[in-house]
């Protein structure tokens, strides 16, 4: 749908975008134009959301279908509604997902929390979708319980031609570093959602999964309560993302950042994004409609002709002629030191290399308290593995290498002499830094 009749029918059907209109003066029979549009005021949750009733941001006005439940930044629920017809707008994301891993017989496993949260239920809702149009997949819900995880896919892998793991990044890498399973007879696939993570690791859990191509056996969701999936990775994303991974200058100058953000297509004509000032906004039709929502993510919009001319290099991969966005998450996934913007992404690639990977879960907690001598990393080790100071030490040499390498700022802004960071190594699942169950928090 065109954002300009997206516009209107919610400017006529939504009481509080109505209101919304009012307060600020909008006139809807004004609005004709794409330059019209673009003069519309942002929606955010703190002027728009927030100060509605919740049945009154819904079509006419009436809460229907189901009610996913996000804390956002702030702790403070945030209530998100939508519907089946709604699910299925979000179906043809995952449908482009599995169909580049193949239309065989597929186990879908899926290890989103279960509960409120989105994640989980929609996941589950938008595989039964797939279901009744004819893909061939059996879906089981452990949630992100791994001992429920370890009973059922030994029992029910072996009857599919492929097993697909939907879960954030640090569990997926958790239940296949610690559940002895023979990984590689499952023939597994992997989709993610929440979490921006390195092409250090895509490939790290690739080797420990038995994956042996992990650009057409990954997928990378950009999805959100508060409109479901947005974007999504494709082979032709994975490898253009790949290659910049080792080309830091050329991501540099393609992304003005010294940090690889998410890479994902979209459909303009299912969600229409705009870049304000390094951020994103979105308009979607969805069980509560937005209308340029400023989601703060910070990121921006790079046209498919435009990408493939400007990465230098000519991709294997093809895929669908859909324009892409990037999304580095938000800045509070960072510290300041010295100056230099340091974040959670700079870190995480340190703890991928080899020297260290095996001991380590790659969960970390990141500081950068008043006068100290070095960013502050508490490490997370992997079952098994005892702190020393030895490790402490690689660990430390591992993360400064790597964090020179990607973060200019910080080479250039931070004392040589407090550039090594300060390593906590701490056991895995440490209740008071590595709680088990929950969304992880890299930097507090």
């Amino acid at each position: 749908m065109a954002p300009i009749e997206l516009f209107q029918r919610v400017a006529a059907t939504v009481p509080a975008y109505a209101a919304f209109l009012r307060e600020h003066g909008v006139d809807p029979a004004s609005i004709r134009s794409a330059e019209d549009f673009a003069t519309l005021p942002f929606t955010t949750k703190d002027n728009y959301t927030r100060r509605h009733p919740l049945n009154d941001l819904c079509r006419d006005g009436v809460l229907a279908g189901m009610i996913a439940v996000s804390s956002g930044s702030t702790g403070e629920p945030s209530f998100w509604a939508r519907t089946a017809d709604d699910e299925k707008v979000i179906a043809d994301r995952f449908a482009q997902v599995m169909d580049g891993f193949g239309r065989r017989p597929t186990l879908a496993v899926v290890c989103f929390s279960l509960g409120t949260w989105v994640g989980g239920l929609f996941t589950l809702a938008c595989i039964r979708h797939l279901q009744e149009r004819g893909y061939p997949i059996t879906v089981v819900a452990p949630g992100n319980n791994p001992a429920e995880i370890a009973r059922v896919v030994p029992q029910l892998a072996p009857l599919a031609e492929q097993t697909v793991l939907f879960g954030y990044p640090p569990f997926v890498k958790d239940v296949v570093d610690t559940l002895d399973l023979p990984w590689a007879a499952y023939n597994i696939k992997i989709v993610t959602a929440g979490e921006v993570f390195s092409e250090e690791w895509r490939t790290l859990v690739a080797e420990r999964a038995g994956i042996a191509d992990p650009v057409r056996s990954f997928a990378s969701l950009y999805g959100t309560a508060d409109a479901g999936v947005l974007g999504n990775e494709t082979p032709l994303s994975i490898e253009i993302r790949r290659q910049l991974a080792a080309r830091p200058e050329k991501a540099r100058e393609l992304f003005g950042a010294d940090r690889l953000p998410t890479l994902v297509q979209y459909d303009p004509a299912v969600r229409y994004f705009e870049e304000s000032g390094g951020t994103l906004l979105f308009s979607g039709d969805n069980g509560i409609p937005l209308i340029r929502y400023h989601i703060a993510d910070e990121g921006g919009l790079i046209p498919h002709d435009e990408m493939l001319a400007r990465i230098g290099f000519r991709p294997e991969n093809t895929g669908p002629e859909l324009p892409f966005v990037y999304v580095f998450g938000r800045s509070r996934f960072a510290v300041s030191f010295y100056g230099a913007n340091v974040y959670a992404e700079n870190i995480s690639v340190g703890l991928e290399q080899p020297e260290v990977n095996r001991a380590v879960t790659g969960k970390f907690v990141l500081a950068a308290p008043e006068g100290a001598d070095g960013l502050h990393v508490t490490v997370e080790l992997s079952p098994g593995h005892d702190p020393s100071e030895d490790l402490a030490k690689e660990v430390a040499l591992r993360i400064v290498t790597h964090l020179r390498r990607l973060n200019s700022e910080f080479t250039h802004y931070v004392p040589e002499a407090k550039q090594l960071p300060l390593i906590t190594l701490r056991p895995y699942a440490d209740p008071a830094d590595f709680p088990p169950g929950v969304k992880h928090r890299y930097v507090r």
